[in-house]
């Protein structure tokens, strides 16, 4: 019952062609409100879980109205964005927890608490309401977005969000769900077809120079014991992507973001293995931190060739992977030098290598990394000069708010490394250009 309730809430979304921002707003605050306060009285339990008839607040109930509040105050003039992740979030998510049941007996290796029936009933459930009702709100948007961009990208949308919800964390997918689903269609609706056309034309020229130069450095990193395999085969590729939209001077400073990281791991190696809070695999970095600390920067990268907001991409794509190897520099240094280690929430003081614990020697390490990558980046005429100054604010941004959170949620397992430094560097890159953007 809770599932195909789940799914007919979604109708409502049909309502938002018709209603102006403020009334949606209004009417997502009145359903949190709702959820909390008179469902209980009214269903008498029948839509709770059983770990949420111990609460007050039943969590799932409510992060579902949430997370639309959220999409409706961070896109208020795309409801056919909202509409879509919404439809995912709606026939998406319970298709595949009433699929997942009934006929998930082959699971994803990372994640045995994921099938393979579960997250395609999402993709194919969530991309078909999310193309409706993305079709459905077209004519509100003006001007009116490309067709293949109503029918397509929620589709696209679908696909990412079941590859996220496939991620070992326990973060509620009543949020990375659909905010996994607007990320992606908001990106792909600022993508403009005649620099995707460009881009086509050059990318034969382009990789002649970006897949020789990737497959050598992934090797050297293989051999130099600071990937594994599958991680030198994902570096390589998002080295590739990264060449090719941001061309050789992008594809440098992500060197030299990798080498900053691949040093600083080895730096009091012995302390750290004496002291248990050494790398895993002996430092080599796999496939998941490859896309957690680049990930978002080969994004920004691809946006910043394929949009025209090339300046903006470039910054946010500086930021993020500024941010993923001044946290790494951070965080080894502070574990090889730190003398005092002070953990944000509460504050107190903890042992070295404590999640979510920073240093001072360790802060200053990653400050002065922060500084040092922002200016080669300027220096190789990636991002003005102007933009130093936002890089280094991101990228301390991110940090910060990375040990807040891996103070309180990693421990609990609602949130891992990997899902930390992605935070970490999204959040740098939305400071980094809100900053500049100030002047």
């Amino acid at each position: 019952m809770r599932q195909w309730v789940h799914i007919g809430f979604g109708a409502v979304a049909l309502l938002l062609p018709f209603l102006h921002w403020y009334q949606a707003t209004i009417l997502s605050a009145c359903a949190i409100a709702f959820n909390i306060s008179l469902l209980r009285r009214i269903a008498g339990g029948r839509l709770h879980r059983p770990a949420e008839l111990a609460h007050t607040i039943p969590v799932g109930l409510v992060l579902y109205p949430t997370s639309i509040l959220i999409l409706l105050l961070m896109l208020p003039a795309r409801v056919d964005i909202v509409a879509a992740a919404w439809g995912i979030l709606a026939a998406g998510d319970g298709a595949a927890t009433l699929v997942g049941r009934r006929h998930g007996r082959r699971r994803w290796p990372w994640n045995r608490g994921k099938s393979v029936a579960g997250s395609a009933a999402l993709v194919i459930a969530g991309g078909a309401a999310g193309a409706f009702l993305c079709w459905w709100c077209r004519p509100v948007i003006i001007p009116p977005p490309y067709l293949w961009f109503s029918i397509g990208a929620p589709i696209a949308a679908a696909l990412v969000a079941a590859a996220v919800e496939t991620v070992p964390i326990r973060l509620d997918d009543n949020l990375s769900v659909p905010l996994t689903a607007a990320a992606a269609l908001w990106a792909a609706s600022i993508v403009s077809e005649d620099l995707v056309a460009e881009m086509i034309s050059t990318l034969p020229a382009a990789l002649l120079y970006a897949v020789p130069a990737n497959a050598a450095v992934a090797f050297a990193g293989y051999k130099a014991r600071t990937v594994s395999m599958s991680g030198a085969v994902v570096g390589a590729m998002i080295g590739t992507m990264i060449f090719v939209s941001a061309g050789w001077r992008g594809w440098t400073l992500l060197l030299a973001c990798f080498l900053c990281a691949a040093v600083t791991s080895r730096i009091g190696l012995h302390r750290k293995t004496l002291l248990g809070i050494a790398e895993e695999r002996g430092g080599r970095r796999g496939p998941g931190n490859a896309i957690a600390n680049t990930g978002i920067a080969t994004i920004a990268g691809l946006l910043a060739a394929l949009s025209y907001g090339r300046e903006a991409g470039l910054i946010a794509m500086t930021a993020a992977l500024v941010a993923g190897a001044s946290d790494t520099v951070a965080s080894e240094i502070g574990k090889a030098w730190g003398t005092r280690t002070w953990a944000l929430v509460p504050p107190r003081l903890v042992r070295a290598g404590t999640s979510g614990a920073m240093s001072l020697e360790g802060t200053a390490a990653g400050l002065l990394g922060a500084a040092a990558l922002g200016a080669l980046a300027v220096g190789l005429g990636l991002v003005p000069g102007s933009a130093l100054l936002p890089v280094v604010v991101g990228s301390t941004a991110g940090a910060l708010a990375e040990s807040l959170l891996a103070a309180s949620l990693e421990a609990p397992g609602i949130l891992n490394n990997d899902a930390l430094n992605f935070i970490n560097t999204a959040l740098a890159a939305y400071v980094a250009i809100s900053v500049a953007a100030l002047y």
